[in-house]
């Protein structure tokens, strides 16, 4: 009987989270209701992101009222989504796992606090301090050296800075994790005769296979919902599709963050219900990738059951 107040104050409290991502999906699916039934399916598909001319009486279209001429694609947002998220991945990933292999192996034990200290670190920066050294220092070396057209503003701008963010949230996790695998493994291994190298890949990185998928996911999840350094350094593309690493770009993140006052100025509110479901689809996109990454840790546990 005592532990009854006790139990009800933490299921209360565990409850709290994902009651709160319920009202705010919630609110999104009410609040943007309209602009899905006014934009339909062609909202995914479109290129053309245009929100109409406010100074004019708005106009019926579709069975409601909204801007002369406005119209709600976001297809090129979610291309540059994905596509500055991926660069950022595969420069990562491998940054990662060089730098958590190096920290857990190569680093004497006294020194591997104070470097994994200076890792961790870096995931604390703020976002807009990235952007501001993507201004100063990244674009100008791409558009020097690597841009044909000599604009360094765009895809590979973005993906490099995300990498920069994210690469300290994969490079921790793994290094706790190989740090937890047990020392009977490699010096088994090692009276095996396998050289470093191998114990490393062999023994150790399939333990961790599950945590390093985590890890990615997580870093994942900082990638796409980035706001402010990727709107300062992506160079803002709109309704065109990139064709190139150095093509310009918008997130839809920074969209939203870099349209949001102008949409308040549309007296129908359409662009404003508009953009909630662009977040609206930028939280279904965040919890695909969630999923995904449970399938593939389930996977992964399987295989190393199959393997014991």
């Amino acid at each position: 009987m005592k532990l009854r107040p006790f139990r009800f104050s933490m299921l209360t409290l565990s409850l709290l989270i994902p009651a709160a991502l319920c009202a705010v999906v919630l609110f999104l699916l009410v609040y943007s209701a309209p602009a899905i039934s006014f934009s339909g399916f062609g909202f995914l598909t479109g290129v053309n992101w245009n929100f109409g001319d406010f100074d004019n009486d708005p106009v019926l279209t579709r069975g409601m009222m909204v801007p002369d001429g406005a119209s709600y694609g976001i297809l090129v947002f979610i291309a540059g989504t994905l596509l500055s998220s991926a660069i950022a991945i595969l420069i990562a990933v491998p940054l990662s796992i060089g730098a958590a292999i190096c920290l857990a192996e190569a680093v004497p034990a006294k020194l591997r606090p104070a470097l994994s200290m200076l890792v961790e670190l870096v995931a604390v920066v703020p976002s807009i301090v990235f952007g501001l050294w993507g201004i100063w220092v990244l674009i100008p070396l791409i558009g020097h050296y690597l841009a044909p057209t000599g604009n360094g503003y765009g895809l590979l701008a973005a993906g490099i800075v995300l990498a920069l963010m994210i690469t300290p949230i994969i490079a921790t996790t793994l290094l706790d994790a190989l740090l937890q695998v047990p020392k009977e493994n490699r010096e088994s291994a090692f009276a095996l005769g396998a050289t470093h190298f191998e114990v490393v890949t062999k023994a150790m990185m399939p333990m961790v296979r599950a945590t390093l998928i985590g890890g990615i996911v997580l870093a994942l999840g900082r990638a796409l919902g980035e706001t402010m350094a990727v709107a300062m350094v992506s160079g803002g593309g709109f309704n065109i599709l990139p064709t190139s690493i150095f093509s310009p770009i918008s997130s839809i993140a920074s969209f939203i963050v870099n349209n949001l006052d102008s949409a308040e100025g549309d007296p129908t509110n359409m662009a404003v219900r508009s953009l909630a479901e662009v977040a609206l689809i930028l939280f279904i996109i965040t919890l695909a990738v969630n999923a995904a990454a449970k399938l593939l840790t389930s996977g992964a546990f399987h295989v190393r059951k199959r393997q014991h």
